[in-house]
């Protein structure tokens, strides 16, 4: 069946076989997002589901990456979800991952043993939204899930042999908010220790909350110069191990890529470097959701 669109998907899946398991999202209260305004949240039919696997398994049976549709398809509990992982690893003999958007809810809500349930059969890799790990900057931006149950949701993932691509959203503090922010986000990442790590820079989606906000003046979005200190500071105060950082998404004014700890010195030269405008930044009509 055809997708449901709009859809979105991470930049690292631009390969993966999309599967739409939910349509929308099961929060869908952020205000800063406008993904999926027009869709409401939904559960797909089984029938549907193993339609659509049963179909591309005939057009492309040597698929080895899946990712699970729309902004959570953990918010689907796994009496539906296992038997969907089952079908997807008998359709293609060559699966190696599947991977998934997650609320933070959507993964403290299941209990251990279910967590692994679903590793063993290979979802192994979910996409959190942080955000930011500042509860004020979360609470305005009408975030469901809480930073600590986010923190908790990666570790307790980890322990289940699910790693996690966490994303951090530049200039979600606007400007009165930027050092709690960034202080936030730091503390958070830090006891996260996330598999891999992304940050997404704040783009004005016009008709949603955040941006009828800042044209009442009741939200100031960063400059350029502002947006690159912040991500110096985060960058700065990280001790991570084992973390592969990208800013390879379209909103960002500068692409980065190294792990963390042994490439940090050399991330943190890159954004001096841009900030004394020795490299070139994206231009504004380049970037995009």
């Amino acid at each position: 069946m055809p997708l449901v669109e709009p859809v979105i998907r991470p930049p690292s899946e631009a390969e993966s076989f999309l599967l739409q398991v939910t349509v929308g999202c099961s929060a869908n209260s952020c205000s800063f997002c406008g993904a999926y305004r027009k869709k409401p949240f939904r559960i797909k039919d089984r029938e549907e589901i193993e339609g659509d696997i049963e179909e591309w398994g005939r057009l492309s049976p040597e698929t080895r990456r899946v990712f699970l549709l729309d902004g959570d398809a953990l918010a689907v509990g796994n009496d539906v979800l296992v038997p969907v992982l089952d079908r997807l690893d008998g359709a293609f003999p060559r699966l190696a991952r599947v991977a998934s958007y997650a609320n933070g809810f959507n993964i403290t809500g299941r209990g251990d043993e279910e967590l692994r349930e679903l590793a063993e059969r290979k979802l192994r890799l979910v996409y959190i939204g942080l955000e930011s790990g500042s509860q004020e900057v979360l609470d305005r931006c009408r975030k469901r899930s809480s930073a600590d149950e986010m923190v908790t949701a990666v570790r307790r993932a980890d322990a289940a042999g699910i790693k996690s691509s966490v994303i951090v959203l530049l200039g979600l503090g606007g400007k009165d908010l930027r050092d709690r922010h960034v202080e936030g986000t730091v503390a958070a990442l830090n006891r996260m220790q996330p598999r891999y790590l992304s940050f997404l820079t704040l783009m004005l989606v016009p008709g949603t909350s955040l941006a009828r906000q800042a044209e009442r003046g009741e939200f100031e979005l960063p400059g350029q110069e502002e947006l690159l200190r912040e991500a110096r500071d985060i960058i700065a105060g990280l001790e991570l191990e084992g973390t592969i950082f990208r800013t390879n998404h379209a909103s960002n004014y500068l692409p980065l890529a190294g792990r963390f700890p042994q490439d940090k010195d050399a991330l943190l030269s890159s954004l001096r470097a841009a900030m004394d405008g020795k490299t070139p930044l994206r231009p504004e009509a380049h970037r995009g959701l």
